[in-house]
């Protein structure tokens, strides 16, 4: 092997060529024994003349072995040319993840403390907010340019893994106007659940009054079902208060989206 061979813009990305005959293999593997040519020339965008011709290449090799016509197999040394360049196809994507893009990428921050421009610092989630400060964190960058505290600052360069932990929702269900709206809801228990919470919503008129009459003005209205999940998500704690229509819906989508949540029924008899 040539040095240099493991790199794929030396090997498979060096022409459009190394890349189609690839294609074809794994093409021919998913397929074999039976292969539809035309299938494959519409799928690579080439004729089937181009085709037939990849493929008397690929067998003069000894990476296809032909038996019979349309019958077409990948041989032991076939298999191993896909794993090698796929190796080096994965090598490069990771390069391209953890060491091009990273350095490219900026991250907007809130400055915990005043920050200069090359500055290592640690980056970590406090109230739902990203901060970058000198103290050591899991996480580490570097300042793309001076910030005083509290404004927002550029960090490049991002490695590890930030510390985060996700909120929690609790979910209170609340009759609709036909059932009694706010009047039904039991406000002691809503006062109960609402303490310590940092955000607070509202799906439905008849949740939105119920709040106000627990002196609590909800944090969000409009796209509430949404929000609290993103909220939870950067690890607030959050409460929606949704109309009982409403309730089966949403629980469905924090169940897809992962989110962990509590249920609390707010109607009074």
């Amino acid at each position: 092997m040539t040095p240099g061979a493991k790199d794929p813009l030396y090997t498979i990305l060096r022409s459009k060529r190394e890349v189609s005959r690839l294609q074809i293999l794994v093409e021919i593997a998913e397929h074999q024994p039976a292969v539809r040519q035309q299938e494959i020339a519409a799928k690579l965008g080439v004729t089937p003349q181009a085709i037939s011709e990849y493929i008397r290449e690929l067998t003069d090799e000894g990476l296809v072995a032909a038996s019979g016509r349309g019958n077409y197999e990948v041989t032991r040394i076939g298999v191993e040319w896909i794993l090698e360049n796929a190796e080096a196809l994965e090598a490069y994507a990771r390069h391209i993840r953890r060491d091009i893009i990273q350095q490219v990428s900026i991250w907007a921050a809130i400055a915990a403390e005043d920050l200069k421009t090359g500055d290592e610092v640690g980056v970590f989630m406090k109230g739902g907010w990203l901060y970058a400060g000198k103290k050591k964190q899991a996480a580490t960058g570097t300042v793309v340019a001076d910030a005083k505290k509290d404004e927002d600052v550029g960090v490049a360069r991002l490695s590890g893994i930030i510390d985060h932990r996700e909120g929690g929702i609790r979910v209170c269900k609340v009759p609709r106007i036909q059932h009694g709206g706010s009047r039904r809801v039991n406000q002691k228990r809503l006062s109960e659940v609402l303490k310590g919470a940092e955000v607070v919503a509202a799906v439905g008129v008849e949740a939105f009054i119920a709040l106000r009459m627990a002196g609590r003005k909800p944090d969000m209205f409009y796209g509430a079902r949404e929000g609290v999940i993103e909220a939870a998500f950067h690890g607030l704690e959050c409460v929606i208060v949704i109309v009982d229509e409403e309730f089966t819906d949403f629980l469905k989508r924090l169940e897809s989206a992962g989110i962990g949540y509590t249920i609390h029924d707010l109607i009074a008899p």
